[in-house]
C-alpha cells in the first residue's frame, strides 16, 4: 500500500474501516427509477408523493452541517439528493459524511423542487454500495489526458457522460443496420475468426499457434471468402457484422481489430449494390441523427440522393487537377504526375497500382460528401470480376466520404480457373515479401467448383461511419477499448 498515493491509502484505510465496522459489499440494491424518469416524468412531489430508490455514483458533495446535497450519477443521467440527519438518521448520517465522491451509494426518498427550481430526490434513507478506491479526476469538467481517456474508458465514461452517448448512438446503428438487412431478406450469419489461410483482402495477418492442432493459423483480415461459401450452398442474401484483424499501423483512420459489415447477394451486381448501399445510408443518417446532413469536424456532409459516382480514371480529372489530354490509362503519365508531384511508386511497373498512388494523394482527401468511386484497376482487386470490354479495370466501387473509404464492393469474380491464377499470382507476391498479398484458400477454391451464382458483395467499415455520424475525430473515439501500447506498469 505504501507505494499508492495519499489519497488511495486513505479511501483504502476507510473501506478497511468500514469492514471492521462489519460493511460487506451489499448484493440486493434494486433501484425502481433513473435519473432521467424522475427529472422528466410527470410524478407527483412532497412527502405524500411516492418513494422512490435511485443508485448511483456521487459525484458531488455539498456538505452543510446537519444536511447535504449530494448528485448522483446513474446509467441515464444526473440527478441532486438532499440527505438531511434528521430524516436519515445520525448513525446513517455520520457514515455519509464519510463516503466520498465516486463512491456508488443508494437513496430513498420523495421528490421535491428547491427553491433554485432544481428537481431532487429527498432521502429517507441513505447507503453505501461500493467504495471508490481511486480518486476520480479532479476537475469534474472531464479527463481531459486523451491517452488516460482511451487506456482507462470507464473513467473516461464517468468523467465524460457525453461519451456514453457515443456508444449509445453506436448500438443505434448496428441496431438500425441489421433492421434495414432483414428487412431486405438478408440472413446473418457467423464464420470463423481463425484461418488457415489469410485471403479476401490485401492486409498483413496476426499470426498464431493451435496447439491442439499442432497447427499455424492466422485471426481473419476479411469476412469475405467464407460468406461467399454460404452463397455456393443456397444461402443467397448473408451479412455478419464481426471484428476482422490486420497486422498494420494506427492513425486516426487505422486500428488493427475494427468492426466490418459484409454482405452479399446472389444475382445482383456491383451498381445494383451502389443502389442499395445509397438507401441504407440515407436512411441510417436520417434515423439516428435526425437529418440527412451531418457535421464532421469543420466539414458538413449531405447524405441526400443521388450519391456522386464517378470512375477512378476521371476522378483523377475532375479532383487532381490533371488536363484531359494527359492520357492516365498510360503509364509514362502516370509517372510523369507522380514525379510532379512527388509521390513514391513502390511497384513502378505497375499501371493499377500507380494510379492507386496518384489517386490516393491526389483525389481522396478531396472527396468529402458520400462519393462512389468505381471501375478500379484489375492489378488492385483480386477477387472481383473484369469489366466487359475492358481487361484493365474490374466492376468494383468504393464509397469515399469525408477522405475516408467507408465501403468497398465488388461483383464478385466466380470463376474458378480465373480465381486460382489470382490467387497464385497473390502467393507469388506474397513469397516476394510483399506482406499484404494473399495465400491461396483451396477450400474456397474448391467451393467456386461447384458454382457460385452471379453475385455481388459489399464491405462497410462500421468504425469509420460511427465515426461520422458521432462527429467523432479519431476511430480510438468510437470504440470502447482501442488498441494502444502497453505501459511498463503494466
Amino acid at each position: 500500500m505504501s507505494e499508492r498515493p495519499e489519497q488511495e491509502q486513505i479511501r483504502f484505510q476507510k473501506l478497511a474501516n468500514l469492514v471492521e465496522g462489519g460493511f460487506s459489499y451489499p448484493n440486493d440494491a434494486k433501484p425502481t427509477a433513473s435519473s432521467v424518469e424522475l427529472l422528466e416524468g410527470n410524478h407527483p412531489e412532497g412527502e405524500e408523493g411516492p418513494r422512490f430508490i435511485i443508485c448511483g455514483r456521487i459525484v458531488q458533495m455539498r456538505q452543510m452541517g446537519k444536511a447535504s446535497f449530494c448528485h448522483l450519477l446513474d446509467g441515464k443521467g444526473r440527478i441532486q439528493t438532499y440527505i438531511r440527519k434528521d430524516d436519515v438518521g445520525e448513525e446513517a448520517y455520520e457514515a455519509f459524511k464519510h463516503f466520498d465522491v465516486g463512491d456508488i451509494i443508494e437513496v430513498k426518498g420523495y421528490l421535491f423542487t428547491t427553491k433554485t427550481g432544481e428537481k431532487t430526490l429527498h432521502g429517507e434513507s441513505v447507503r453505501l454500495l461500493t467504495k471508490c478506491l481511486i480518486p476520480l479526476p479532479e476537475k469534474w469538467h472531464g479527463l481531459t489526458d486523451v491517452e488516460a481517456r482511451y487506456r482507462h474508458r470507464y473513467v473516461d465514461l464517468i468523467a465524460n457522460p457525453d461519451v456514453r452517448e457515443v456508444f449509445r448512438k453506436r448500438a443505434r446503428i448496428l441496431s438500425h443496420t441489421r433492421a434495414f438487412l432483414e428487412r431486405h431478406d438478408y440472413l446473418e450469419v457467423e464464420t470463423p475468426v481463425l484461418t488457415y489461410s489469410s485471403a479476401g483482402a490485401e492486409a498483413r495477418p496476426f499470426e498464431t499457434h493451435y496447439n491442439a492442432l499442432s497447427a499455424d493459423m492466422s485471426l481473419r483480415i476479411a469476412l469475405e471468402l467464407p460468406l461467399k461459401k454460404l452463397v455456393v450452398g443456397g444461402l443467397e442474401k448473408v451479412y455478419e457484422i464481426s471484428k476482422v484483424f490486420r497486422n498494420e499501423g494506427l492513425s486516426k483512420k487505422h486500428n488493427p481489430e475494427f468492426t466490418m459489415l459484409e454482405f452479399y447477394c446472389a444475382y445482383q451486381t456491383f451498381e445494383d449494390q451502389m443502389e442499395f448501399v445509397e438507401s441504407m445510408l440515407s436512411e441510417l443518417a436520417e434515423s439516428v441523427t435526425g437529418s440527412s446532413t451531418v457535421t464532421f469536424g469543420e466539414q458538413t456532409i449531405s447524405f441526400e440522393r443521388p450519391f456522386k459516382r464517378v470512375s477512378m480514371t476521371d476522378s483523377v480529372y475532375e479532383f487532381a487537377g490533371v488536363p484531359r489530354e494527359k492520357d492516365v490509362t498510360d503509364i509514362a503519365v502516370l509517372h510523369a504526375i507522380g514525379a510532379e508531384h512527388k509521390i513514391d511508386f513502390p511497384e513502378p511497373d505497375d499501371w493499377g497500382r500507380c494510379l492507386d498512388e496518384i489517386w490516393g494523394e491526389l483525389v481522396e482527401p478531396k472527396l468529402v460528401n458520400p462519393t462512389f468511386i468505381t471501375h478500379h484497376p484489375f492489378s488492385i482487386s483480386p477477387l472481383a470480376r473484369k469489366t466487359a470490354g475492358n481487361e484493365r479495370i474490374v466492376d468494383r466501387f468504393e464509397l469515399i466520404i469525408a477522405g475516408m473509404e467507408i465501403s468497398n464492393a465488388f461483383s464478385e469474380l466466380n470463376d474458378p480457373i480465373d480465381q486460382r491464377e489470382r490467387f497464385e499470382d497473390q502467393a507469388a507476391r506474397k513469397a516476394q515479401g510483399k506482406d499484404a498479398s494473399s495465400d491461396i484458400d483451396h477450400d474456397f477454391l474448391k467451393a467456386l467448383e461447384y458454382g457460385m451464382p452471379p453475385t455481388a458483395g459489399v464491405g462497410i467499415g462500421i468504425d469509420r461511419l460511427v465515426m461520422l455520424l458521432t462527429n467523432s475525430p479519431t476511430i480510438r473515439d468510437v470504440m470502447l477499448f482501442p488498441q494502444l501500447r502497453p505501459l511498463e506498469e503494466e
